[in-house]
C-alpha cells in the first residue's frame, strides 16, 4: 500500500510540474533565428497555437473546400477565398460567420457569379474579388453587396493570345490596383479602379550566360523563335502596407539564385520584393541573411523539404513586421523593417499548431491567422510574453523612445541571449544617445559592421577635434622619415655600385629598394653584380611570411568581425610553397628553353619581388584599425596594388634572369603556372599513394599479430 501511495505521489508531481512548463515548451515546433554562419539559435515561443478554426465552429455550409487566399480588414472581419465552392466566406472577428460573396446581379441586370475566386483585398470602402477564371475583378460594398466589375486591361503591351489570370490583389490608398496575374510574367499590373491599364512594375531580371547570347548571335529568326526563351518569372502574391509600399512574392526562380541572393543579400533573385509605385525594390536586407525563407538547406530530414523555401504569400503585421509563408515546410518567417529575421516557427503535422499545407497568412491584433488548404481551417497562433517584449521594443524604437527600448530588449537578452537583433536594438539606443563606445560591445556580439562604423566614425571624429594638431605633425613627420630613408638608401645604393668584393648583409638589405623601383637595372645587377643574396631573400621572405600573420591576426574588426585569424605555420606554408613550386617549376621550363638563370637566381629574385608586399600591406593593416567600413576601398586598393607590383617584379625579374624578350617570358610563365599545376598534381598523388601503401602495410601487420 505504501509502495502504490509512492508511485501516486510521484505522479501528481510529475504532472503539477508538467503543468508549470511554459506554453513554448510543448508547442509541436521550434521557434528559432539563425546565426551569422547560418546555424539555427533556439529561441523562446514568440507564437503559440490557441485553437483552429473549422467551417462547423464558423457556421459555414458547405463546408470551406480549396481555400485560396485569407485577409482582415480594418474592422477586424475575416475573409476566405473558397475558390471550390465559388465564394468568399465572411467572418467577423470571433470568427463567426456573416454572409457569403457569390451570386449576385451584374451592372448588366443579369444574373452572375464568381468562378473559382483566388484573392480577396478589402480597404475602408470596398471589397476587391480576383475573380480567376472569370478573367476578371469583381468589387463589392463592405455588406457584399455588388458594386462593379472591372474587366480585362486593355493594353497593346500584353503579349499576342495571353491569358488574364488575376489570383492575387492589393489597393493602395489612391484607389490603384496592382494585380498578380498568374500568365503575366512582366511584373505587377496597374490599374485604376475604371480599369485602365497604368503599366507593369517589378518585373523580375533575367540573365542569359555569354556563351547563350553569343549562340544566339548566329542562329536565324527560326531557330530563336524554336529555342528557349527566357522571361522574367511571375509573382504569385501581393500585399501593401499602409506607406503604399508593395510587398511581392514569387516561387518560380531558379533554385541556386534565388539561395544565392538570400545569402548575398542580393535583391535581383529574390523570392520577396518591396517595391515602390515605380517598381524600384527598396527593401532592406540589414540581417545576416536576405529576408526570403530559410538559410541551412542541406540539413534536412527528408526529400519533400530539401532545396530552398517556397514563398507563397506575405502579410503585414504590427509596427511594421512583416511574415512570410514557405508552401515547402510550413513555416512562418518574421522580420523586422529592416531586413532583421525576428523569429522562426511552424512545421507540417497534425497537431495543434502544425500546418499540413500551409496556403495563406494575416494577423488579427495579437494574433496570427494561418489557412491550412489540406484540412481546411484556420490556426490562430497567439502572442506570448515573449512576442509581446519583442513588439513592444520595435513599438519603442520606432517613437525614439530609446531609453526604454534599452529596457526591453535587455529583458528579450535576458530569455534569449543569442538574439542579435536585440544586442543591435541596444547599441542603436546608446548611439542614438550620443553613448558611442558603449554601443561598440553590443554591435561586437551581433557582428554588426554597419552600425559599428557608424559609431566609431563618432569616436574617430571627437579624437581627431580633440587631437587636430597631432594629425598634420604626425604625416609630415611620417613624409619626413619616408625621404629621409630613401635618400640614405639611395646613397647607400649608388656607394655599394663602385664596391668591389662581397657585400654586406645590409647593403643586401637595402639593395630591395632600389630594385623595387627600378626593376630591369635592378634585376640585372642582382645576377651579375651580386648586389643580392640568398640570405638577404629569406629575410624578405620571413618579412612576407609576417607581414601576412600581422595582416590575420591585426585588421580592425570592421574588416575582421569573427576575428578570425591563422598560425605563423599556415602562413609559412602559404607563402613557402608558392614560391618553391615557381622556383622549381620555372627552373625546369626554363632549363627546356635556354634560360640564363639557376635555381638559386630564380628563387632569390623571386623573394626580392615579395619587397612590395610589407611596404603596402603592413600600413593598410594599420589603417583598417581607424577606418571604417565606407572606407574598405582605401585598404583593398593598397592590398590589390601590392599584389600588382609583385606580380610585375615576378615576371620582369623572370625575363631579365633568364635574359628572355617579353613574348617568350609569357609563354613560359604561363609555362610555369602549368608545370606549377602539375608537380601539386604530382605530389597530391604520390601522398596518397603513399597512405595507402602505409595503410596496407599496417593492415597487414595488425593481421599477422592476430594470428599469431
Amino acid at each position: 500500500m505504501k509502495k502504490l501511495s509512492r508511485i501516486l505521489a510521484l505522479a501528481a508531481c510529475l504532472i503539477l510540474a508538467i503543468g508549470c512548463l511554459p506554453l513554448g515548451a510543448i508547442t509541436p515546433y521550434s521557434t528559432y533565428t539563425y546565426s551569422i554562419d547560418g546555424f539555427a539559435l533556439m529561441s523562446p515561443d514568440a507564437y503559440t497555437p490557441d485553437r483552429q478554426i473549422d467551417s462547423a465552429y464558423m457556421g459555414v455550409s458547405p463546408a470551406i473546400d480549396d481555400p485560396r487566399d485569407l485577409f482582415v480588414d480594418g474592422n477586424k472581419n475575416v475573409y476566405i477565398a473558397d475558390a471550390a465552392n465559388n465564394r468568399i466566406v465572411v467572418l467577423d472577428r470571433y470568427f463567426k460567420l456573416k454572409f457569403y460573396i457569390n451570386e449576385f446581379v451584374n451592372g448588366q441586370g443579369v444574373p452572375d457569379s464568381l468562378n473559382n475566386p483566388s484573392g480577396v483585398y478589402v480597404t475602408d470602402e470596398k471589397i476587391y474579388v480576383a475573380d480567376t477564371d472569370n478573367n476578371r475583378i469583381v468589387m463589392y460594398n463592405l455588406d457584399g453587396t455588388f458594386y462593379k466589375i472591372i474587366e480585362e486591361p486593355d493594353s497593346d503591351v500584353f503579349p499576342a493570345g495571353s491569358i488574364y489570370k488575376p489570383v492575387a490583389l492589393a489597393v493602395d490608398a489612391y484607389g490603384r490596383i496592382y494585380v498578380i496575374s498568374s500568365t503575366t510574367y512582366m511584373g505587377v499590373i496597374a490599374i485604376n479602379e475604371e480599369g485602365d491599364f497604368q503599366g507593369f512594375i517589378g518585373a523580375q531580371k533575367v540573365t542569359i550566360d555569354a556563351m547563350t547570347i553569343l549562340w544566339r548571335r548566329f542562329q536565324t529568326d527560326e531557330q530563336r523563335k524554336l529555342s528557349q526563351q527566357y522571361v522574367s518569372t511571375e509573382f504569385n502574391n501581393i500585399t501593401i502596407d499602409e506607406k503604399g509600399f508593395i510587398y511581392v512574392t514569387t516561387s518560380s526562380i531558379d533554385e541556386n539564385k534565388q539561395q544565392s541572393a538570400i545569402n548575398d543579400k542580393s535583391g535581383t533573385y529574390a523570392p520577396v520584393k518591396k517595391l515602390n509605385t515605380a517598381g524600384a525594390d527598396i527593401m532592406k536586407r540589414n540581417g545576416f541573411f536576405g529576408p526570403g525563407g530559410e538559410v541551412n538547406i542541406t540539413n534536412v530530414s527528408t526529400a519533400e523539404i530539401a532545396g530552398p523555401s517556397k514563398i507563397i504569400d506575405v502579410a503585414i503585421g504590427p509596427e511594421n513586421t512583416w511574415s512570410l509563408i514557405d508552401e515547402k515546410r510550413s513555416k512562418i518567417y518574421t522580420y523586422d523593417a529592416e531586413g532583421n529575421l525576428l523569429f522562426i516557427f511552424g512545421d507540417k503535422g497534425q497537431q495543434l499548431g502544425n500546418i499540413q499545407s500551409i496556403e495563406a497568412i494575416a494577423y488579427l491584433d495579437n494574433d496570427i491567422l494561418v489557412l491550412d488548404k489540406t484540412s481546411d481551417n484556420i490556426t490562430v497562433f497567439r502572442r506570448t510574453e515573449y512576442g509581446d517584449l519583442l513588439l513592444s521594443a520595435i513599438q519603442n524604437t520606432n517613437e525614439r523612445q530609446y531609453d526604454t527600448t534599452v529596457n526591453y530588449w535587455t529583458e528579450i537578452l535576458k530569455r534569449n541571449n543569442n538574439f542579435d537583433t536585440a544586442y543591435i536594438g541596444i547599441g542603436k539606443s546608446l548611439y542614438r544617445s550620443a553613448e558611442y563606445e558603449e554601443s561598440l560591445d553590443y554591435y561586437k556580439s551581433a557582428y554588426d559592421t554597419a552600425n559599428y562604423s557608424d559609431s566609431f566614425k563618432e569616436i574617430r571624429k571627437n579624437w581627431i577635434s580633440k587631437y587636430i594638431i597631432l594629425i598634420p605633425i604626425i604625416v609630415i613627420a611620417i613624409v619626413v622619415l619616408l625621404v629621409l630613408f630613401n635618400k640614405y638608401a639611395a646613397k647607400l645604393n649608388k656607394k655599394t655600385q663602385l664596391k668591389k668584393g662581397r657585400k654586406t648583409f645590409w647593403e643586401e638589405l637595402i639593395y630591395a629598394n632600389h630594385l623595387i623601383l627600378h626593376p630591369f637595372d635592378g634585376y640585372w645587377d642582382l645576377k651579375h653584380e651580386y648586389r643580392g643574396s640568398v640570405r638577404a631573400a629569406f629575410v624578405w621572405l620571413a618579412l612576407a611570411v609576417l607581414t601576412f600573420y600581422y595582416q590575420s591576426v591585426g585588421t580592425g574588426y570592421v574588416f575582421n568581425p569573427r576575428q578570425g585569424y591563422s598560425t605563423i605555420l599556415i602562413q609559412l606554408t602559404a607563402v613557402l610553397v608558392p614560391v618553391l613550386l615557381w622556383s622549381v617549376a620555372n627552373w625546369c621550363l626554363t632549363t627546356l628553353f635556354d634560360g640564363e638563370g639557376s635555381f638559386k637566381d630564380i628563387f632569390v629574385a623571386t623573394c626580392y619581388a615579395l619587397v612590395p608586399l610589407p611596404i603596402l600591406i603592413i600600413p593598410s593593416v594599420i589603417i583598417s584599425n581607424f577606418a571604417v567600413a565606407s572606407e574598405a576601398t582605401i585598404i583593398n586598393l593598397l592590398v590589390t596594388f601590392a599584389f600588382i607590383w609583385c606580380g610585375l617584379l615576378i615576371f620582369f625579374g623572370t625575363m631579365v634572369t633568364h635574359d628572355y624578350t617579353f613574348s617568350k617570358n609569357v609563354v613560359t610563365s604561363l609555362g610555369t603556372i602549368v608545370g606549377m599545376g602539375v608537380i601539386m598534381f604530382i605530389g597530391v598523388l604520390f601522398s596518397t599513394l603513399l597512405a595507402k601503401i602505409v595503410s596496407f602495410i599496417s593492415s597487414i601487420v595488425i593481421e599477422i599479430t592476430y594470428r599469431m
